[in-house]
């Protein structure tokens, strides 16, 4: 996707601030700019800043949150990571403790983040499964949490519950109910609520509505606003800066001996690199009506907003009417999650390679279709089905593309004659 223009314009007047000199960004640009220059020291982003992160920049993070909640936050609550992964690294090492031989667990949604079970075997720590209700969109099933933790409990001791909203890959978006209910869930079992919020901004269905855990947490009055530990996470990767390796989190009812280690762990980085903690500054703080840029930044966002709108109808048409192909619609977030029940040639062809049937569909996709497609979670499946991650963040000409040479190769595979594509493009996928 085309990038903000009002990031990159800001950024790159940081990095050679020699632009600040003529009249080639809009004038909020150079203000910006200065400003952000103003926090660096000597005004450069070749310095080193505060392991937790510039302090300019946590004030920003803590303003926005207290906007967007109307609950105050502390910018001595904020961390500043290189990237959401890198803080959610941080806080699951430090739970990892265990007690004698029996080791510590995170209540993790299936599906996840593709990234999540290996962080957890990589922190020492035990992934518990909690199934997703496919049947009603991805939702969290509340009577899965219960067995999930009751069964863990005598092998592991689950210290955690990892959520994300909207949900990563599933596109899932909580209602408030939902959010109160996980909340008295974690509270009750003296859960730390792990909330990756990445996607906050990006969704597109119109009955559905991004709420904070933080914001319901407060409204839920004392009992839980002031006892249940939370932590947040956001991250510049929702506006497809995810190079930049830049995010940030919040940590809730949190004791200051625990921030003092966060603070320690997070020096393990020296620092996350500059240039993105100015583009989270300018993620959580953009233009103003009125500013130059405005207008602008608007109308770049809405035709991201509506671009994954138009993505996601389209492709879940595609892929629904494929034989053997299934995908929930979603409410928001950048993926699709389809499921696949394998062709035969693919699963015999696994069997004799002695390798998993759908990495093996994958790379059959891309080396015959140049498409990169993720291989979903196989837990709890039948054998045979499997599930895939497909991003739709991309302009919808690639998308469009792409889901014709996916079609064309699930077709080939089950030995079928393919009907004619109702997707018409000339452009060329580049993966």
């Amino acid at each position: 996707m085309k990038p903000v223009s009002f990031i990159r314009q800001v950024l790159a007047a940081c990095i050679y601030p020699e632009l600040l000199e003529n009249q080639t960004f809009p004038v909020d640009v150079r203000q910006r700019a200065q400003t952000l220059l103003d926090a660096c020291e000597e005004r450069s982003v070749g310095s080193y800043t505060d392991s937790s992160g510039l302090n300019h920049v946590r004030q920003s993070v803590a303003e926005f949150i207290t906007g967007r909640d109307g609950v105050p936050c502390s910018a001595s609550n904020v961390f500043i990571s290189s990237g959401s992964q890198r803080a959610l690294m941080v806080m699951v090492k430090l739970i990892a403790s265990g007690e004698g031989d029996v080791p510590t667990a995170v209540l993790t949604p299936v599906p996840c983040r593709h990234t999540l079970p290996m962080l957890l075997d990589n922190a020492g720590v035990s992934l518990v499964p909690y199934m997703l209700d496919k049947d009603q969109g991805w939702a969290v099933d509340m009577s899965e949490l219960h067995r999930a933790v009751n069964n863990a409990r005598g092998h592991c001791q689950p210290k955690a519950i990892f959520i994300s909203n909207p949900g990563n890959p599933t596109g899932h978006v909580q209602g408030r109910k939902s959010i109160q209910d996980v909340i008295r869930f974690a509270s009750a079992e003296r859960l730390l609520l792990l909330v990756d919020e990445v996607y906050q901004e990006y969704v597109f269905e119109d009955a559905a509505e991004f709420s904070s855990y933080k914001k319901i947490l407060f409204e839920m009055g004392p009992m839980y606003s002031d006892t249940c530990e939370m932590v947040s996470f956001h991250s510049i990767s929702s506006l497809g800066e995810c190079g930049l390796r830049a995010g940030y989190m919040e940590l809730v009812n949190i004791g200051p001996g625990v921030k003092h280690f966060v603070d320690t762990m997070l020096c393990t980085d020296i620092s996350t690199p500059v240039t993105g903690q100015l583009a989270i500054d300018v993620m959580i703080n953009p233009p103003k009506p009125g500013d130059s840029s405005y207008h602008t930044y608007m109308k770049e966002k809405e035709h991201i907003k509506d671009t994954l709108k138009r993505n996601c109808q389209k492709a879940c048409e595609v892929l629904n009417n494929l034989p053997g192909v299934s995908c929930q619609p979603v409410m928001g977030g950048i993926y699709l999650y389809p499921c696949v029940t394998l062709p035969e040639e693919t699963m015999k062809l696994a069997k004799e390679l002695q390798v998993e049937a759908g990495p093996l569909y994958c790379e059959q996709l891309m080396q015959g279709q140049a498409v990169l497609i993720g291989s979903g979670c196989t837990h709890g499946l039948p054998a045979g089905i499997q599930q895939f991650r497909l991003c739709i963040m991309v302009p919808s000409d690639v998308l469009e593309e792409g889901l014709r040479r996916i079609e064309k190769f699930h077709y080939s595979t089950i030995k079928t004659s393919a009907p004619a594509s109702q997707i018409n493009t000339q452009s060329t996928l580049e993966m």
